[in-house]
């Protein structure tokens, strides 16, 4: 089982956005798609570009030159040295889908109330006040 990580408020990734984390000592882009989280190793495997740096883009479709369409908008990243183009979602490239792709990794949105839940507790004493004197029961 994969260790689980806090790595930011998902508030403070807007829809369209991405924020550069650190986990484990590895770089990662963490992308916000319509509300729905992806997070690529922050490394373009072409030649190692921060694909945090990149443009997210949509996608351009063509039935015929001269004529084309942009559609899934937000859902490609753009690497800012050569252009090569990632599929968020799934770290695809579309420059060489059978030779390059970047290593994605899963993002759960949870709440914080079951995070910081560790697994230890302290003991706990009560306390009462009696006139002005704090009075601990053992």
């Amino acid at each position: 089982m994969s260790e689980r990580i806090v790595i930011a408020k998902a508030a403070d990734i807007a829809p369209g956005k991405s924020l550069k984390v650190v986990a484990k000592g590895r770089d990662l882009v963490v992308f916000n798609v319509s509300g729905e989280y992806f997070a690529l190793f922050d490394r373009c495997p072409h030649e190692g570009a921060a694909l945090s740096a990149g443009q997210v883009i949509g996608l351009a479709e063509s039935d015929m030159p001269g004529e084309y369409r942009l559609c899934r908008a937000g859902e490609f990243v753009r690497c800012p040295w050569h252009g090569w183009e990632f599929e968020i979602r799934t770290g695809q490239s579309y420059c060489g889908p059978h030779r390059y792709q970047t290593k994605k990794f899963e993002v759960q949105v949870e709440s914080g109330a079951e995070l910081v839940k560790g697994p230890y507790r302290a003991e706990t004493v009560s306390v009462d006040v009696e006139g002005a004197y704090l009075v601990v029961s053992m």
